[in-house]
């Protein structure tokens, strides 16, 4: 990753790395404890205009392949965090196109798959090489 933000950044190589937001969840499982970047987008790293909450980047030293992983903890708006999640893309990947992604929206809504939603999966691996995934209240992601 070439942006860096020393401010809004927290290493960790915990094998749980939870981000809560009001009632959305998401606990990341880094069994191998590989060093991870995780970055504050919010009001840090961006501070106006439309961002998602959180990118999380393994180190890496650690990894062999480096995969971009955007996280929006949300309410029930997912359009609003398809948008957000696109926003932050565009601002920080390292290449916007080919970089491997995975965007997480967790979200309080139900159902969680429309065909809108489908939609927008399929754009997001055609357009950002994005693997784009809806899920409620609390899940767990596992690195790998």
């Amino acid at each position: 990753m070439k942006k860096r933000f020393p401010e809004c950044e927290n290493t960790s190589s915990n094998k749980l790395i939870p981000l809560a937001e009001n009632k959305s969840k998401l606990v990341i499982e880094n069994p191998n404890q590989f060093r991870v970047c995780v970055i504050e987008v919010d009001g840090c790293a961006i501070k106006e205009g439309l961002r998602c909450d959180y990118l999380v980047i393994p180190d890496q030293q650690d990894i062999k392949k480096v995969i971009e992983t955007y996280i929006e903890l949300k309410g029930s708006k997912i359009l609003h965090a398809i948008e957000q999640l696109e926003a932050t893309i565009k601002k920080l990947s390292d290449d916007p196109a080919k970089q491997e992604k995975v965007c997480i929206i967790i979200s309080t809504r139900c159902p969680l798959t429309t065909p809108e939603i489908q939609k927008f999966k399929l754009k997001f691996k055609k357009t950002y090489n994005a693997k784009l995934e809806v899920k409620n209240m609390t899940y767990t992601y596992r690195l790998s």
